[in-house]
């Protein structure tokens, strides 16, 4: 079963549907995706924007919108409620006449229905940048309780074979202290996709075989890690093929419960970490999902701006099931 059929059938399962605002409601894809939504009756979407406009679009196309919620920003009967909300949430000095401002745009308005427990999650990105789908994250909703960051995994699959890389899409110099709430969040992604997490915290080197301060940064990362959750296996610094073969595992990193046996790749900075999710995509031939946004307090998730309505459509279930994940736990 792929991770797609794995979280959809969790969805489909949940006792109540979960509620998912798309603040892009002028993009035709995002539309075609929450009437396929819909349709289905495995979450219930929720669009932000003009009701006329949205109208308009889904009657050129074809589109049954039938029951879909439409939250007009500009039109909103509980704007005061929510500017009070804003504030509130905002942890800083803000006016009311700023909060309007900033609700008036649509993935702010969508953030706060999130923070307001009016939706369950958002998926945003197809005509925004990440930064404009993050930043009214971090700022409205923060992260989880006991978190300090929020890190972008992605689930590696081929066939039986399935795999976190983090971070691939959030951080870019994580210090020891982020690279071990990174390998944290990572092992909840796992464990959200049937995956039993073994930790690899990745390095040019292997227990010491190379010295400087970007392998003490991985070695100390994995310590912390493990002194914080002894109930997960972990180590590092590790090479790959150190965490990945058992043979060279063995010979390696004798006596290791994670060498030639992980499943969580925790890599060292961005970059590694994102040429490896694309090479191991492109030249495996591995399907890659995600970036999936961990960390938050409630699931908020970024879709490439070249997405498809299939890509929509498949990390609103993600975005479902995080949601699913965080009321379990």
């Amino acid at each position: 079963m792929s991770v797609f059929s794995l979280f959809k059938k969790q969805v489909e399962a949940a006792k109540d549907k979960k509620r998912i605002v798309f603040p892009e409601s002028d993009d035709l894809r995002i539309l075609t995706a929450v009437s396929n939504l819909n349709k289905d009756g495995i979450v219930e979407p929720i669009l932000i924007g003009k009701k006329e406009n949205v109208a308009k679009i889904a009657e050129e196309n074809n589109l049954d919108l039938t029951g879909v919620k439409i939250y007009d920003p500009n039109n909103y009967a509980d704007l005061d409620k929510m500017v009070k909300a804003f504030i509130a949430a905002r942890r800083k000095d803000t006016s009311a006449a700023e909060a309007k401002a900033k609700l008036a745009k649509e993935n702010y308005f969508g953030t706060m229905l999130v923070k307001m427990d009016l939706a369950d999650g958002m998926v945003s990105g197809a005509a925004h940048s990440t930064a404009n789908t993050v930043l009214p994250a971090l700022q409205l909703i923060h992260a989880a309780e006991g978190m300090h960051r929020v890190s972008g995994a992605f689930v590696m699959e081929k066939g039986d074979e399935r795999y976190i890389f983090a971070d691939c899409a959030i951080n870019i110099e994580p210090d020891e202290e982020t690279l071990a709430e990174i390998g944290y969040q990572s092992a909840q992604t796992a464990k959200m996709a049937e995956i039993d997490p073994k930790v690899a915290f990745l390095s040019f080197s292997t227990k010491g075989s190379a010295e400087g301060p970007m392998v003490d940064k991985v070695h100390d990362a994995a310590a912390m890690f493990q002194k914080s959750h002894p109930e997960i296996p972990a180590d590092g610094e590790l090479q790959f093929d150190a965490a990945f073969v058992p043979a060279v595992g063995e010979k390696k990193a004798p006596g290791s419960k994670v060498a030639g046996h992980a499943n969580v790749f925790v890599f060292p900075e961005l970059q590694s970490g994102n040429i490896a999710y694309k090479m191991v995509q492109r030249l495996g031939g591995f399907t890659a999902v995600g970036p999936i946004l961990q960390g938050l307090a409630a699931p908020v998730n970024d879709l490439s701006r070249g997405c498809s309505e299939q890509d929509i459509y498949d990390l609103a279930i993600v975005t479902a099931a995080q949601a699913l994940a965080k009321d379990e736990k």
